[in-house]
């Protein structure tokens, strides 16, 4: 059974709480546990919810391309959940409205509207290139494996900008695969628990003045690739391991000759250029629309 997050102390410490990206996968394990600790949560998506809002939810839409409807968004809140944007890769002219111009966007509405912090979604493939097996840390320079993972990079560099130039409080979650169990050997290394997820979003939201923050979300998983302080500072401590799932799951082929070190990013590498439409069909999801 997999475990949830731990109650805060004040039930309900906030007054408002923006999430966007909330009619997707992420968005939706954070509902339920979100409306818990505030007294209206924001519910912003341009794609319609799976379930209607409920309880303390309202609903606001809004494109993140459009500052003046972020700033609209924004105001009133205390903090914001950013899960919104493009979560695959794309080509750039697609990504650059949602996920480069609209977290600018967030940002500058943010800070414009009184925000005390900013818990942001990044990617665990910002880091995708470097070997698997190297210990990986924020401290490291980012090694993005897709344009996706460079457009997260960038939201983790203006989150870095606007708390040294702003003061503006960030959390930056490199979120790994979360699913219900992990699928293959390289999600036994990057597995994130829909638990340890929901409890990871609770500490960046209650953590007592983290800065601009930098923190993988991982679960206790062996083998893991990943470390860095952020987490322990911010109070994160993961219940679920996928040991548990590792006699399921199958040991890797050896790597052919010549191939090199298997990388971190695993599919996102092979699936690095957006020109050549055959490298999409190694994942469905990233198929290049007709």
């Amino acid at each position: 059974m997999l475990t949830t997050a731990h109650p805060a102390a004040n039930p309900r410490p906030f007054r408002r709480i923006v999430l966007t990206g909330a009619a997707g996968r992420l968005g939706r394990l954070l509902r339920a546990p979100l409306r818990a600790l505030c007294d209206e949560l924001v519910l912003s998506d341009i794609v319609p919810l799976t379930e209607a809002p409920t309880g303390n939810e309202t609903l606001q839409p809004c494109d993140l391309a459009d500052r003046a409807a972020l700033g609209r968004l924004l105001h009133g809140a205390q903090t914001v959940v950013h899960m919104g944007g493009i979560p695959l890769e794309r080509d750039f002219d697609s990504l650059l409205p949602a996920n480069i111009v609209g977290q600018y966007n967030l940002y500058d509405a943010a800070l414009a509207a009184g925000l005390s912090r900013v818990i942001l979604a990044s990617t665990n493939h910002v880091t995708g290139f470097y070997p698997c097996g190297e210990t990986v840390t924020p401290s490291m320079p980012m090694r993005p494996d897709s344009l996706y993972a460079v457009s997260k990079g960038y939201g983790e560099l203006l989150a870095s900008y606007y708390h040294d130039r702003h003061g503006l409080e960030s959390v930056c979650l490199r979120i790994g695969a979360c699913r219900e169990r992990p699928s293959d050997t390289r999600g036994m290394a990057v597995w994130l628990s829909p638990g340890d997820f929901v409890e990871l979003v609770r500490c960046a939201l209650l953590a007592d003045a983290p800065g601009c923050a930098v923190v993988y979300g991982v679960s206790d998983n062996p083998g893991c690739w990943w470390r860095g302080d952020d987490a322990e500072r911010i109070g994160y401590q993961p219940r679920d391991s996928s040991a548990r799932f590792a006699a399921e799951l199958a040991a890797p082929p050896p790597p052919a000759p010549g191939s090199g070190p298997a990388l971190q990013g695993g599919v996102r590498v092979m699936l690095n250029d957006y020109r050549n439409p055959a490298s999409f069909d190694l994942d469905p999801r990233l198929r290049k629309p007709a």
